[in-house]
């Protein structure tokens, strides 16, 4: 679950936002009584991808600061205790 949030939604949400944004165009000129004329290869592929690589290079760049166990900290695997898991964590 961590790996969708922190990838692929800041990868999908431009192309998302750019889907919703045409399709409002669209609906808007049905109403005007225009022909709607964007079309998926009228789309501005590279910005798209762009803004998505640039979402995710900021999401891994917050989760990278503000994330994470403190510097110095040991990682305790979960273990097996009394037929019960005891929960790993980090601990300084």
């Amino acid at each position: 679950m961590r790996r969708f949030l922190e990838i692929l939604i800041p990868l999908l949400l431009p192309t998302a936002i750019y889907f919703v944004y045409v399709a409002i165009a669209r609906r808007q000129a049905r109403a005007a009584g225009a022909s709607p004329t964007v079309g998926l290869r009228d789309m501005p592929w590279t910005w798209l991808a762009g803004a998505g690589v640039a979402l995710l290079a900021v999401t891994l760049a917050a989760s990278a600061f503000f994330g994470g166990a403190p510097p110095g900290s040991h990682y305790q695997p979960p273990s097996l205790e009394d037929g019960q898991i005891k929960q790993g964590g980090f601990s300084e």
